[in-house]
This record gives structure tokens, sequence and C-alpha cells, in this order.
């Protein structure tokens, strides 16, 4: 049984990585637009290859996180490091060169936040544990760091109620340093005494080799096409709200409410866990996400009861697809002793997860574009249909088909997982 304190000191490091996601990727956009004049195409392009950049980088900072892992302490210091740097200078930037200051800050915030999560969510696997108690952990991880997104994307507004938009950035960046420094530190403190499975060995194998066995790559195969359904209609939510719901002034209430769900929804899906086996617990959360899409796709312009309801079912969904892969993968490397590739295999399902973010982008937003759909749309029907579609049938279809494979993967008998 871990204790609750143990998994307090470990979870409270997901607090300064959901800081530096929103404010960095959403809030800083409009920073440098608004308050240094620099055109969103600019700064749209800087983001995208720096994007790319951050999600090639992952599978290397895997291999070297392996093989560097008697060293993981000063590794997760450097990204730490990183990490706040690269925030500071997002919202201090120079005037002279804004951009290129953007694109340093970016790169050095993405790499660190890369370093510290890979790392972070490895000791999570290498913690010493029985298969229900790899599902409490990450559970407590993804629900803190559910909770902290709420504060971090709640935080600019919060500080701009009290000072200027500029100000309150800049206010923002100052307190982050410390809230990484007291994270960091108790995190290190859980880390001088955590029950970890030592790596028996540093391997030679490339960094993306363990996807080299049929194992590996049917599983990762399910995780990013889950992971795509799920990322089309992160991309498109916005739009959906505002030009299908007609709702734009309720858009904080309708995030709260799914990331909350997600949050509160751990102990049920850490529950159905423990009965039924982690895949099972999975596939039924799959299908609670196909039943919830499909629902979204019958909604019209005022409905935010039904859509408020649409957010609660979906987000506690989210909370299985955050919970129980990493919990699996731990599992996997616990039945094949495979302790010197931990951070290989959640350096990959980091990659796999910004690559679907990607490709969602990169095809939802272009393809709604060439059939007419342009934001504000509200009352033209025939667009916000192709927008319904793209939103909630798309991704029900997708999520529908995953689920399908993951239950032939469950009746293969060949995944090695086992239920309690």
């Amino acid at each position: 049984m871990h204790k609750r304190l143990q998994l307090a000191q470990y979870s409270l490091l997901a607090i300064p990585l959901a800081f530096a996601g929103l404010p960095v990727y959403l809030h800083a956009p409009a920073f440098y637009a608004s308050e240094l004049g620099i055109s969103l195409a600019r700064i749209g392009a800087t983001l995208l290859v720096l994007r790319i950049v951050d999600a090639v980088q992952d599978p290397l900072i895997g291999y070297l996180s392996d093989k560097f892992h008697h060293r993981r302490r000063a590794i997760i210091v450097l990204g730490l490091t990183l990490l706040a740097l690269g925030f500071w200078l997002v919202f201090n930037p120079a005037r002279a060169q804004p951009l290129l200051w953007f694109a340093i800050g970016v790169l050095l915030s993405a790499t660190g936040f890369s370093v510290v999560s890979i790392n972070f969510h490895a000791l999570g696997g290498l913690w010493v544990a029985d298969v229900t108690g790899r599902t409490r952990i990450t559970s407590w991880r993804e629900a803190v760091g559910l909770v902290s997104l709420l504060a971090a994307a709640a935080a600019p507004t919060l500080l701009g109620a009290a000072v200027d938009a500029s100000a309150a950035f800049h206010l923002l960046a100052l307190l982050y340093l410390p809230l990484v420094a007291l994270c960091g530190i108790v995190f290190l403190r859980w880390l001088d005494h955590a029950p970890l499975q030592a790596p028996p060995s540093s391997r030679a194998e490339l960094p993306l080799s363990q996807l080299c066995n049929a194992w590996n790559i049917r599983f990762f195969g399910i995780y990013f096409c889950n992971a795509l359904a799920g990322a089309i209609p992160a991309v498109l939510v916005i739009f959906f709200i505002n030009d299908r719901i007609n709702a734009a002034n309720l858009t904080g209430l309708f995030l709260a409410l799914y990331f909350l769900s997600g949050a509160c929804a751990m102990p049920l899906w850490q529950w159905l866990a423990a009965r039924l086996g982690k895949p099972r617990a999975w596939l039924l959360s799959m299908w609670l996400a196909v039943i919830t899409f499909t629902w979204a796709l019958t909604l019209a312009e005022g409905d935010t009861l039904y859509y408020a309801l649409i957010c609660i079912l979906s987000g506690s969904a989210l909370g299985a697809d955050l919970a129980l892969p990493p919990a699996i993968i731990a599992d996997r490397i616990d039945d094949r002793c495979d302790q010197s590739l931990a951070t290989r295999y959640f350096a990959v399902l980091a990659f796999l997860s910004k690559a679907a973010l990607a490709l969602a982008t990169g095809i939802a937003l272009p393809a709604l574009a060439a059939l007419g759909y342009q934001p504000s749309a509200v009352g033209n029907y025939q667009v916000t249909d192709y927008l319904s579609y793209a939103y909630a049938l798309v991704p029900s279809l997708c999520k529908a088909a995953v689920a399908m494979w993951l239950w032939l993967f469950i009746q293969s008998g060949k995944q090695a997982l086992h239920a309690p």
C-alpha cells in the first residue's frame, strides 16, 4: 500500500508541468501578438516548427535518460532549470528580435518539459508496486495534473484582473520560479527514498528499438489511434462551442467541467481496473466516449445544458485515457524486466501523443476550411453541420474502431497483462 504522503510528494511535480503547458502554447501567442505586434501567421509558423522539434526529440531524451539512469537526479534538475528559464524568457521578451526570443524561450521550455515529464512518468513506472498500486500511482499523478491545468488556464486571467496584461504575464513568470523550485525540492526528497526498481544494465538498442516486437507495435498503435481520436475534438472544441452551441461566454465553464470530471473519475477507473483489469477498464472508457460524442452530434444552438453533461462524460473518459495506458506500460516493464528501457517506453508515449495532436491539427482545420467553414459561422447550419461531423462523428467512428482493436488485442491472449 502506497502511503498518500509518498503519492502526494511524487505527484506534486505535475503542477509546474501543467503551468508550462497552457500558458506557453495558449496565452503566449496572444501576448506576443497584442503586446509586441507580431503577426499570428509568424507566431503560428514558429510554433509549428518548434512542435515538430519537440516531438522528434522525445525518443532521444528517453534513450539518453535510460543510458544515464544513474544520474536521474541531475537529469531532472537540468530539466527543471531549462523549464524555468524558458518560461521566464517567454514572458520577459527582449524588445529587439522578440520572435527569436520567443522561439528560444519556447524551445528551452519545451525541452525542459520533455526531460522532466518523460523521467517523471518513467519513475512512476519503476516504482515498486503491485498491479493495483500502479493504477493508483498514475491516477494520483494525472488527477493533480488536471487540477493544475485548470489553475494554469485561469492564472493569467486572474492576474490580469489586478494589473495590465503585460504585467500579469511578468508576474506569472516571477511566481513560476519558486513554484518550480518548491515542487522540485519535494519531488527530489521523494526520489531520495523512493522504492524504485533499479535497471539491471543499460542496453545498446537504438532509441525506438523497443517498438520492434508484436506486443509493443500493437499497443502503441492502439494508443496512437486513440490519442488521435481524442485530439480531433480537442483541436475543434472552441469552434464547436462558439459556432455550434453559440455559447462562447460559457467556454471556461465547459472546460472546467471537462478537466474536473477527468480528475474526479480517477478513483472510478482505479476501482474498475482492479476488478476487470486495466485493458478492459480502458475499453469501457472508449465506449463511454463513443456514446458521448455520438450524442454531441445531435446538439444544436442553445443546447448548453446537454453540452455541459457531455463535457462531464467525455472528461470522465479522459481520466481513463490518462491513467490506464501508463499503468499498462508499467506492468509491461515489470513483466519483461525491462527496467533499463523504462524511460524509452514513456518517451514513445509522449511522442505519440504530440504526433497525434499535430496530425489532428493538420487534418481537421484544413479539411473544414475546404468544406467552407470559417470561424464565427453562427447560424450557418450547413457549415456548422460539417463542424459537428468533424468534432463528433469522426472521433466517434475512430474511437469505435480503436475499441474493437483493443478488444481483439485483449482476446488474443498475447498481451501478457495480469488482471488481479
